[in-house]
């Protein structure tokens, strides 16, 4: 594998720099640094910028308003967003949905959703899992009756990231309940105004009001909201997952979590000198840098298969397993760095509360992101399964 930057990528690189230097918002950052719980309008004010530029999809094809850059570009691009702490964006309409309406959606679709999605006039969620039904996600039990031009949806979904802020959901529902499980499903696009939708909070560990339940009650869907054939949305939920679980992988914010930890470690005393040169908490750094050395370059073989025209195959499974385990470790370490310090910090303060931080300003997300990180090995389906497809797919098993 040829590691080294061409002229064209390392000036690229440049042109990356100096447009987040300049255009960056000023009261962005640092706040996704110290783990500042972001609102919508964080997210949306870079999404905005980018999308004037021209930036906001580098993964989508260009007829769609995508940039057309190369995946040493597109790798050159996530490197330096992480390296000046960028806000990622929302994935849900970029990520997900977006590459779902235009490889499987009617023309009527792409015209009406892809602009919007770029533009982030809409904000989208995910209506995947349910109670019972998260990793074993094609015993989903959230049904749609046909009843004219129109879908009756009945139902509930769990673990909804930002659906108090969505405009738009997607949702697999089941169309055919005497089919098999996964020839039974349907994949509709949701107004999340219409009558009979309710969102209830759902408050995590690290007391962010990230998730929520979501309940469906005699929601009427129209038919041309369905994207591809009936009872054939496992088609469009399994393209969709290789993409959110490549992306999960996060190499390039993982970089920047280590690098925090090693400035937590220089600050931090043990004994007389600083954490970093005890031998112990020395090794464990390196170890984690080396895994993620080992998980960037099947990164890179991944996106060099795109660029060969392959898409995201088994690799995504291992990108998530490792990707998620490291970003689990980062912040276990990061917590282990501040100590004492981040005990206070168990449950988070809350709104409302009158205690003033404890320790220095890094200390006060660590416990809170250790807390919310317990979730990466679950969503996007569990690690477990990952390595079931894996067995499978790869290993013949």
């Amino acid at each position: 594998m040829d590691m080294e930057f061409t002229a064209e990528d390392l000036a690229f690189r440049d042109e990356v720099r100096a447009f987040i230097a300049e255009n960056y918002p000023q009261e962005l950052r640092g706040k996704q640094d110290e783990g500042d719980e972001l609102g919508k309008e964080d997210f949306l004010a870079w999404h905005r910028i980018l999308h004037k530029k021209g930036w906001v999809a580098p993964a989508w094809p260009v007829e769609y308003g995508g940039t057309g850059w190369s995946p040493t570009q597109r790798y050159i691009w996530s490197e330096e967003t992480a390296r000046a702490d960028c806000i990622r964006l929302m994935p849900f309409g970029l990520s997900m949905v977006g590459p779902v309406i235009y490889t499987f959606g009617t023309p009527e679709q792409k015209a009406k959703f892809l602009p919007r999605i770029l533009s982030g006039e809409d904000w989208w969620c995910q209506g995947y899992s349910e109670p019972g039904s998260g990793s074993d996600l094609a015993s989903l039990r959230t049904k749609a009756v046909r009843d004219g031009d129109d879908y009756i949806v009945n139902g509930q979904k769990t673990w909804t990231t930002m659906a108090q802020h969505a405009d738009w959901g997607f949702f697999l529902v089941r169309t055919d309940s005497d089919a098999k499980q996964q020839e039974g499903i349907s994949f509709l696009l949701v107004d999340m105004k219409t009558p009979g939708i309710t969102v209830r909070p759902i408050i995590t560990l690290g007391g962010e009001h990230e998730v929520n339940e979501v309940w469906l009650e005699d929601v009427r869907v129209p038919v041309e909201n369905r994207v591809y054939e009936e009872n054939k949305g496992w088609t469009c939920a399994k393209f969709l997952l290789a993409h959110e679980r490549t992306g999960i992988a996060g190499v390039a914010a993982s970089k920047r979590g280590i690098e925090r930890i090693k400035d937590i470690a220089r600050s931090e005393q043990d004994g007389d000198r600083p954490l970093l040169a005890n031998p112990f908490f020395k090794r464990k750094v390196a170890e984690l840098q080396t895994d993620l050395t080992a998980l960037e370059f099947t990164e890179l073989r991944s996106l060099a298969g795109e660029a060969a025209g392959r898409g995201p195959g088994p690799e995504s499974s291992l990108l998530k397993i490792k990707g998620s385990e490291i970003q689990q470790r980062i912040t276990e370490l990061a917590l282990e760095a501040v100590g004492h310090y981040g005990a206070p910090y168990f449950r988070g303060f809350g709104e409302g509360d009158n205690e003033h931080p404890i320790g220095p300003d890094y200390a006060h997300r660590t416990a809170p992101s250790y807390f919310n990180m317990r979730k990466t090995t679950i969503y996007g389906g569990s690690n477990e399964i990952q390595h079931n497809i894996i067995a499978k797919m790869v290993l013949g098993l």
